[in-house]
C-alpha cells in the first residue's frame, strides 16, 4: 500500500535526523482547556491520534519526552499508559529540562526536535533542529516553526508530527503496511 500522508522533501531532509522529540501538554498533547470537576480535580481530554503516534516513534526508536508546566492524576495516567518514560512535571522553565533529557538519552540537540503552542516552549523550540506547533499556537510560535500542523492541539497535531518524523526517518511506509 502506497502511503496517502507526504511532506514536502525539504521538511523531511530537516527532521530525518531526529531522535528525541520535546513535548508540551496543554494546548499541544490536549486542546488547551482546562477543565474541572465540581470538586476541583482537574479533567484532561487527549486523542487517540495522537498516543498511537508517540507509540510509532518509541518503536522507530525516536523517544517522546513532555515536559510541562504543570501536573496532574490524569496526566500521569496517560503518559504513563502510553509507556512516555522521560517526562518534567511543574516545569516553568523548559530548556534546562531538555538539556537534562538530551543528557540522559546521549543526543544533542541537532537530534532533537520540539512542538509547542505558546511562550514557555520558545526556548525549547528555538534550540531543537525541528520545531512544529500546532494550528491554534500562539504566533510567536507559529513564526519560528519549520511545520505548523492542519489539526489543533489535542484534535491529531501530535500524530501529525509523528507521522512526519516516521517518514522522514523511513519507517512510515513499513509500520503501515506491518498493519495490514
Amino acid at each position: 500500500m502506497t502511503p496517502s500522508v507526504n511532506f514536502p522533501p525539504e521538511l523531511l531532509l530537516l527532521a530525518q535526523d531526529i531522535r528525541v522529540v520535546f513535548f508540551d501538554v496543554d494546548g499541544v498533547l490536549t486542546d488547551g482547556g482546562l477543565y474541572f470537576t465540581a470538586s476541583g480535580e482537574t479533567i484532561k481530554r487527549f486523542h487517540t491520534l495522537d498516543g498511537h503516534g508517540l507509540k510509532l516513534l518509541m518503536r522507530a526508536n525516536i523517544t517522546p519526552a513532555v515536559i510541562t508546566g504543570r501536573d496532574s492524576k490524569p496526566l500521569r495516567l496517560r503518559l504513563a499508559a502510553l509507556g512516555i518514560q522521560h517526562v518534567h512535571y511543574g516545569t516553568e522553565d523548559k530548556r534546562p529540562a531538555a538539556e537534562q533529557t538530551l543528557q540522559v538519552l546521549g543526543f544533542g540537540w541537532d537530534q532533537a526536535a520540539a512542538m509547542g503552542d505558546d511562550w514557555a516552549d520558545l526556548a525549547v523550540m528555538r534550540q531543537s533542529a525541528f520545531a512544529c506547533a500546532p494550528k491554534n499556537a500562539h504566533s510567536e510560535v507559529k513564526s519560528i516553526s519549520h511545520y505548523i500542523t492542519s489539526a489543533r492541539g489535542g484534535e491529531g497535531a501530535v500524530r501529525e508530527l509523528c507521522d512526519l518524523l516516521l517518514i522522514a526517518s523511513g519507517r512510515y511506509a513499513g509500520f503501515l503496511a506491518d498493519s495490514m
